[in-house]
């Protein structure tokens, strides 16, 4: 599994597939709101416009340069592309941990005390490793600085597992998961990318 997620084409066309998905559907909802067009169960964005346009801007800037950022042709041939991007992409990461706390403050019984939980958690675990991660390249600590930006992105990413699990589910049944199994598959679609993050962390 290590040798195929360091081949240099594999690592950015696995990671951006994965996330394009949940990319369209925030765009989507981004430009729903200012034409009065949110489904119902989205209306309550509307009044909170600039923390979802700063999570989408934010969440859509970190899942394309993810993928480009963790491709090690760059890093090897573009060092200093792969530096100025790598600022835009640790930027675009602060927006999403912010800007998820601060929905999570506006909108606290939108979801249930384990999915609110989560994303407490989630959105300050972002920032930490991002914060730990430039630490380490400050320090020149550069296998230190990969591992936490691969941590980051996967906590960033997270919403990704989870809309790959719940958009289908919505899709044949016509309702998202409710209830204790809404709760085990958005903490559990969360959990598993971060566990594999740290799975490939330990075997590169």
């Amino acid at each position: 599994m290590a040798r195929g997620f360091t081949k240099p084409v594999v690592v950015p066309a696995a990671l951006l597939f994965g996330t394009l998905l949940t990319i369209l559907l925030a765009l989507v909802q981004a430009v729903q709101i200012p034409l009065g067009a949110l489904p119902e169960d989205s209306l309550r964005l509307a009044a909170v416009p600039v923390w979802h346009f700063m999570h989408v801007l934010g969440g859509a800037t970190f899942g394309i340069l993810g993928p480009i950022q963790f491709g090690r042709v760059l890093a090897r041939r573009f060092g200093r592309l792969h530096r100025v991007m790598g600022r835009v992409f640790v930027a675009a990461g602060a927006m999403i941990s912010l800007s998820s706390l601060g929905l999570l403050w506006r909108f606290p019984d939108t979801y249930s005390v384990a999915m609110n939980s989560g994303r407490l958690l989630f959105g300050i675990a972002l920032g930490v490793a991002l914060a730990i991660a430039m630490q380490a390249i400050r320090k020149r600590d550069f296998t230190r600085h990969r591992n936490w930006m691969i941590r980051a992105y996967a906590i960033g990413i997270g919403a990704t597992a989870v809309t790959m699990v719940f958009f289908p589910i919505y899709v044949i049944t016509g309702e998202p998961p409710m209830g204790l199994v809404a709760d085990v598959v958005f903490l559990g679609s969360w959990a598993a990318c971060v566990v594999f993050a740290e799975g490939l962390v330990r075997r590169i």
